[in-house]
This record gives structure tokens, C-alpha cells and sequence, in this order.
């Protein structure tokens, strides 16, 4: 989120930072189907275009003050899938249609991003054929077919295109005007396939596939390009307009000390310096302040250590985590809010009153937040157990899914499939392990998950039952992982496509 907690949800799509007309932008399309442009010193959102009903995943390019936008979903208003479209980078508040430069419809460009080359602009569709565009008008160029199937994105350096597709295509480019020149072209076998774009340095290219990590070019030493530094420094005597606080953001144990730096913008976000005469002030977090240096209280506390300068706030915000043990049943939290030292719960979860008592709430009302994990402790906790009540709603024979989190593994009850799985890395299936589970919706039940090492190996066990009836002797899934997650912050995890309740939280150490 930028500052201010406003959310900003990029989803997959690269983030550039441009400089336009003077103040520094960082543009990147979101998962609400919008590309947005915020500043960056402040996180003041600046513009934001609807392009699409579904997620904007690719990167923007710019060319001065031009910003090209692309996706390959629902367009808003036409059947048809997928657009290209030019936007001014000068824009504020809602673009409309009216206001865009040129578009066009039906161009599918929704994993490889595009890439500025003067004039002229490369993107690879979804299907792998490569179009070269006239920037300034979106003319089409000339395209050249590369495969079937596309996610990575070119590269442009030395005068060349460097990419791969999909089907284990690697090609070199040299793109012109009219048309466009295959220098090299190199099949690798299937099932090797070529996702992630290139990098070029030095006379090398490195390539990534599914299968290795190549280096192309002469096996003898560079000598590398000399560093190119740019002037960002605000002319003399200018207004301090924005403060940045260093760290912008801490997760302290109790007792912990910290110390921060603080520089000066001006309103392009141009660097002033180093601030001088700083007034620093504590805001909800508890703590002690000599100067710029922080201590950490003995209890758990949230909120932002503040410096002014010149009347200009900058803000550091501040988590002081709970140490194992801990338990929480959301009592003593106000309806609406969240347990302010959690990580990764504001706007995903909230406390609500539930049958006469609190508790704590899985939001269901953004489909791309919908799951989500919440951290509660130290990420170098060790040997411990977690423990917590659940309860999920279920509507048009829909159950969402929840769990806990201990040192990286997790304990989870699949709503929809009914059964209970231990993971150590939930993409990772041949070291799961999973157990039919029958789970009701609108009923409590408890889980618990034991994590602990053994002869420099960790096991880590499992169980769930309803909330109502005794604790079972017997853990119902066990795994000793021998490459283990040595520590982990202990959490909760949520898929809630109706809402997850959550109560009764409890973290121990193992004796």
C-alpha cells in the first residue's frame, strides 16, 4: 500500500518509475483491471485508467510522456478480448476514453510486456508473434511469428531483441522499420521451456528456462560498462516538500533498538539531503525516542515514529511483534479493526462481533485478496506449536479453505475437497501430505499443528476436530522433512470465498 494505507494492488505487473515533466512517477497496472500512476515520494495517486474487468499483468513503457498499456482479458465495453492503448503520462484523476491517444482492440498482450525503442514499440502477444508499432500513432509496423505460446518479454540491447517463448524457442533480433532480422534462432529439447526474459551484460546474455541457467557469450572476462550516475539533486534553496524516513517500515522485538535517517525532497522529488533540525514524535506506538533512535517497549505495540522537518512529516511505521508464547481471542480489539501487530491484515481481515463474542473475520469481498496469510510473531521463531479455532460459511455448496502457519509449514483443512493437508510449500505437492477430513460449514473446529526439531531433521504434525468435542489423542498427518525450515513466523491462512472465522489463537513453545 502507499503511504496513508491506501491500497495499491499490482498483481503481476512490473512497477516502473518514470520522470514526468519534473516529478517522479511510479506507474503500474493493477489487479481491479486499472493501470495507476502515484507519486513517488508521497503515494499520491496522480491518474488511473480502466482498461479491462479483469487484472492488468503486464509492464507499462514509456517514451517521454507516453505510456503504453496493454492486457489481454474482458475489455469494459466490447466482447472482443485484449488491448493496446497510449495514455498521457501528464493525466490526473480518471482518464476516459475520450482523453486516450490512440488504442487499439483485439491485440492480446497479456504476459510479455512492452518495450520502448524510440519511435517504434515491441510487444509479443500471447500467441508469440512479435509486433513492432509506431509509438506515436500505433500503426503496425511489421510482426514476426516466434512460436505458439508467450510469456517472457524481449529485451532490447546492443541494437538487438533478445527472447524465448514458450515452446523453447531462444531468438536474437535486429529490429528495424520495415522489418525485422533473425540473427540467430535455437531450439532447446521439450520439455524446456523459456518464461522469464533475459539479461544482457557485458557481452553475455543470461537465459533462464524451466530446465537450467545458461550464459551466452565469450567465456573471457568483460571489463564493465563504467557506472552512469545521474543528477537528482533539487536546485539550492529549495522547499522541503516531502520527507522520507529510513527504515519506512520495522518489525522489532521487544527491546530491540533502531535508528533512522531522514532526507528531504522537493515538490518534483528532487533529493534536497540529509534533513537537519528534526523534531521526532511517536504516533499510537509505545517505545522510547532519543533522537533518531528507537527502543523497543517489553510489550507488543504498533504505530509510526514521526519526524518533521519544517513543518513537513515523514513517517517510519513501526511493529513491536509478540514473542512466543502468546494467545489472543480478540477481546480486547475494537469491532473493525485488526490486532495492530499482525502483518498482512489490514483490509483481508477484520474483528466482528459472532454469536455474542469476537472474533476474527476473513473478508470474501475482494476476489483478489480472498486468500490470504497473516503473520503474528518473529520470522526467526523455532520449535513451537500453533493452535486456533475455525469456522467457515457455506453457500451454494461452496466452503472456503483455513489454516495456521508454523515455521513455514502449514496445516490446512480444504473445504471443498474435505480433507486436512500438511505442507511445507503448498506448490510442492510430493512432500504434502493429506488425510480425508470431513469439514461442515458453519461449524467450529479446531486445529493444531506441531512443529519441532529432531536430530537436525524437523517433524511436523497435525490434527483438527470440532471445537465442541475433546482433543484426539492420535495426529492425523506427520512428515519429517529432511531439508527442513529451520524457523518461521507462526500465522493464519484463509481462502475464504464466503468468509473464514477465526478465534482462539495460541502459540507455545514445545518443551
Amino acid at each position: 500500500s502507499s503511504p496513508g494505507g491506501r491500497p495499491f494492488d499490482t498483481t503481476y505487473s512490473p512497477p516502473v518509475v518514470a520522470d514526468v515533466e519534473g516529478s517522479r512517477l511510479l506507474i503500474a497496472g493493477g489487479g481491479d483491471g486499472t493501470v495507476h500512476a502515484i507519486k513517488v515520494w508521497t503515494g499520491e495517486p496522480l491518474w488511473k485508467y480502466y482498461m479491462s474487468k479483469r487484472g492488468v499483468n503486464t509492464g507499462v513503457a514509456l517514451n517521454g510522456n507516453l505510456a503504453i498499456v496493454t492486457h489481454s482479458e474482458e475489455n469494459l465495453d466490447t466482447s472482443e478480448m485484449g488491448l493496446i492503448a497510449a495514455v498521457d503520462a501528464r493525466s490526473k484523476g480518471d482518464i476516459t476514453k475520450e482523453q486516450i491517444k490512440w488504442s487499439k482492440v483485439g491485440f492480446q498482450g497479456g504476459f510479455s510486456s512492452p518495450i520502448a525503442d524510440g519511435d517504434r514499440l515491441y510487444q509479443v502477444d500471447n500467441g508469440a508473434n512479435l509486433f513492432a508499432f509506431d509509438i506515436n500513432t500505433g500503426r503496425t509496423l511489421w510482426q514476426q511469428n516466434l512460436g505458439t505460446i508467450q510469456k517472457a518479454s524481449p529485451v532490447l540491447a546492443d541494437g538487438k531483441l533478445y527472447v524465448g517463448s514458450e515452446n523453447g524457442k531462444f531468438f536474437i533480433l535486429r529490429p528495424g522499420q520495415e522489418k525485422v532480422e533473425i540473427l540467430s534462432e535455437h531450439q532447446f529439447n521439450a520439455p524446456e521451456q523459456i518464461i522469464a526474459s533475459p539479461a544482457v551484460s557485458n557481452g553475455r546474455i543470461f537465459l533462464v528456462t524451466t530446465e537450467g541457467l545458461y550464459c551466452i557469450g565469450s567465456k573471457k572476462v568483460a571489463t564493465p560498462n563504467p557506472v552512469v550516475t545521474v543528477n537528482r539533486k533539487a536546485p539550492a534553496g529549495a522547499a522541503v516538500a516531502h520527507v522520507q524516513v529510513i527504515p519506512a517500515e520495522l518489525a522489532l522485538k521487544p527491546g530491540e533498538k533502531a535508528q533512522f535517517k531522514v532526507l528531504t525532497y522537493d515538490a518534483k522529488g528532487q533529493l534536497i539531503g540529509p534533513a537537519t533540525g528534526t523534531q521526532w514524535s511517536l504516533d499510537k506506538v509505545k517505545g522510547t525516542l532519543a533522537g533518531d533512535s528507537f527502543a523497543a517497549p517489553s510489550e507488543a505495540t504498533a504505530g509510526n515514529v514521526v519526524a518533521t522537518v519544517n513543518g513537513v512529516k515523514g513517517v517510519s511505521r513501526v511493529r513491536v511483534l509478540t514473542p512466543v508464547p502468546f494467545q489472543e481471542n480478540f477481546d480486547s480489539i475494537a469491532a473493525g479493526a485488526v490486532p495492530p501487530t499482525w502483518i498482512n491484515t489490514l483490509g483481508k481481515f477484520s474483528v466482528r462481533e459472532v454469536d455474542g463474542a469476537k472474533v476474527l473475520v476473513k473478508h470474501a469481498d475482494n476476489a483478489f485478496t480472498k486468500r490470504a496469510r497473516a503473520y503474528i510473531g518473529p520470522t526467526d521463531s523455532s520449535n513451537y506449536t500453533i493452535e486456533a479455532d475455525f469456522r467457515a460459511i457455506e453457500k451454494r455448496r461452496q466452503l472456503g479453505d483455513a489454516g495456521v502457519v508454523a515455521q513455514r509449514y502449514n496445516l490446512i483443512l480444504f473445504g471443498n475437497h474435505q480433507r486436512l493437508e500438511l505442507q511445507s510449500w503448498q506448490p510442492e505437492t510430493a512432500r504434502t501430505v493429506s488425510t480425508p477430513f470431513q469439514w461442515k460449514g458453519d461449524v467450529w473446529y479446531r486445529m493444531k499443528l506441531k512443529v519441532e526439531p529432531v536430530n537436525g531433521k524437523i517433524v511436523a504434525r497435525g490434527k483438527a476436530w470440532p471445537a465442541a468435542d475433546p482433543e484426539p489423542d492420535k495426529w492425523q498427518v506427520e512428515r519429517t522433512d529432511e531439508f527442513p525450515n529451520t524457523e518461521g513466523s507462526p500465522g493464519i491462512y484463509a481462502d475464504a470465498p464466503f468468509e473464514v472465522f477465526i478465534d482462539n489463537v495460541k502459540v507455545t513453545a514445545n518443551r
